[in-house]
Order: C-alpha cells, then sequence, then structure tokens
C-alpha cells in the first residue's frame, strides 16, 4: 500500500456530499473511480491531493496523515492533472510543463539545467516534442491533455491523479491518453488514481474501481465491482460485459443495450 484514505467526509454545505470514504492504492496501481455526474469523483480527487480539506478522516501516505506531515507528501509526491480546459495566457508548452518543477524551485531561483532536462524528457515521454515551442492557446484538447499531463510528470511524482483526462477527446485520442497512463504505470513504475464516465476504460486499465452511488459507495477490484447488475443499478443502464480474446488475453468489451 502506496496511499490510503480512510473514513473521508466533505461537503460544500452542512450536508456531507462524501460519506465515511475508505480506498488504498497499492504500488504500481491504477484505480478509477465511476459515478453519475455530480456524485463527487472530482472532489475526492480534490481531498486526496490536499486542494481540498476532509471535514472528517485523513489520507495516509505509507501510514503518514499527508494532512500533518510535509515528510510524507516528500516522500510519496503526488501529481494532479486537471480537466483539460483551454487557457487564457499563451504559455508554450514547454514553458507550462517547467511549472511541474515549482516544488522544486526556490521562489526566488530560475530553472536549473537539471530541471530543464527533467522537463524536456517529460515532454518527450508523453510525445509532443514537436510542438514544445507552440503556444498552448492554439493546441487541440488531446495535445493540451498530453501537455497537462507532461507538467505533472516533471514533478517527479510517485502517485498520479488525473481528473477525467479521457473526456471531451474523440475515440482515438482517448485511447492515446489510456495507453500513456498505462505505459507510465508499467514503466516508470507510477501508481494511479483516475476519474473516468466509461466503464469499459475502467475494466481495461484498472487494477481497483471506486464506484460511487447516493449515498453509498463500492471499492475493490475492477473485474468483481464492474458487473452488469451494478452498472444498471448505478447509472441506470442495462449492458453487457462480453469476453473478447486478444494476444493471449482477455479484454472486456462493454455493450450498452437500453437505456431505462
Amino acid at each position: 500500500m502506496i496511499l490510503e484514505v480512510k473514513n473521508g467526509y466533505y461537503g460544500y454545505t452542512t450536508d456531507n456530499l462524501l460519506q465515511d470514504i475508505s480506498f488504498t492504492l497499492g504500488e504500481k496501481e491504477i484505480m478509477t473511480i465511476l459515478g453519475q455526474n455530480g456524485i463527487g469523483k472530482t472532489t475526492i480527487l480534490k481531498c486526496v491531493t490536499g486542494i481540498l480539506k476532509w471535514r472528517q478522516g485523513q489520507t495516509l501516505i505509507n501510514g503518514q496523515s499527508m494532512g500533518s506531515s510535509r515528510e510524507a507528501q516528500k516522500q510519496i509526491p503526488i501529481g494532479y492533472v486537471p480537466q483539460a480546459h483551454g487557457l487564457s495566457f499563451p504559455y508554450t508548452v514547454r514553458e507550462l510543463v517547467i511549472m511541474g518543477r515549482a516544488r522544486h524551485i526556490g521562489l526566488f531561483s530560475v530553472p536549473s539545467k537539471k530541471d530543464k532536462i527533467i522537463v524536456d524528457q517529460a515532454i518527450d515521454e508523453v510525445g509532443i516534442t514537436s510542438i514544445r515551442d507552440k503556444s498552448c492557446t492554439q493546441l487541440s484538447g488531446g495535445q493540451l491533455q498530453l501537455v497537462f499531463i507532461a507538467r505533472a510528470l516533471a514533478s517527479e511524482p510517485k502517485v498520479l491523479v488525473l481528473d477525467e483526462p479521457e473526456s471531451h477527446l474523440d475515440f482515438r485520442n482517448q485511447f492515446i491518453i489510456i495507453n500513456l497512463i498505462m505505459r507510465l504505470v508499467r514503466e516508470r513504475g507510477l501508481s494511479c488514481i483516475m476519474n473516468t464516465h466509461y466503464p469499459e476504460h475502467a475494466l481495461r486499465m484498472s487494477h481497483t474501481t471506486l464506484l460511487l452511488g447516493q449515498n453509498s459507495y463500492l471499492f475493490g477490484r475492477t473485474k468483481e465491482i464492474i458487473t452488469e447488475k451494478r452498472v444498471e443499478e448505478y447509472f441506470g443502464i442495462k449492458a453487457k460485459i462480453l469476453p473478447v480474446p486478444y494476444k493471449g488475453e482477455e479484454i472486456k468489451a462493454f455493450v450498452v443495450l437500453d437505456n431505462i
């Protein structure tokens, strides 16, 4: 186990949107969070990363409370990738990615040679070297999402937290992002928590899943959590989950049958 949330509660008003949330993330694991719009998926990520403070409960990193221990955050740094929205300022790709080095650069310092090497490596790793001098205001949604991932990688995280990274992208770009995340976990040894609207993406890529409902949730191994019965219960959709053999493995195909 690398990260744990224990008995987390959070609400924007006097009522709690999230109640008694608990889950664990292991080393080199991908965890997906699923649920309908407004159910609290993004809020969970903000509480995990410390952007928001749990009303009750805590996030633990290697057994230490992240909320009270700077040392815990240094041991297991978290890279956050927000939803990709257009930018107002015309930063170049390289300028935006180098912002990911902020916690490694002093307040009145400039990026060192090492910082610049790490930034260029992150840009190359996500495959956007050819556009590194281009203004981010001129990028497509898929390109901008890759820039945000590169910015998070430049911080040298051990946990990558992504908020719906494949949303608003076309079919091909969705799978470019999915395959990139899987490769980063495999090759960099990262752990990953990711919100998604797509149960089929969770089945394809994640080890564990947190399935959020109204005043309830389920957490466990993805193939045990995402079932036809639960898709109907939590999303109001009838679907079939079919096994498809591919390259010696079995991929789960998700087929929507009808709306309820």
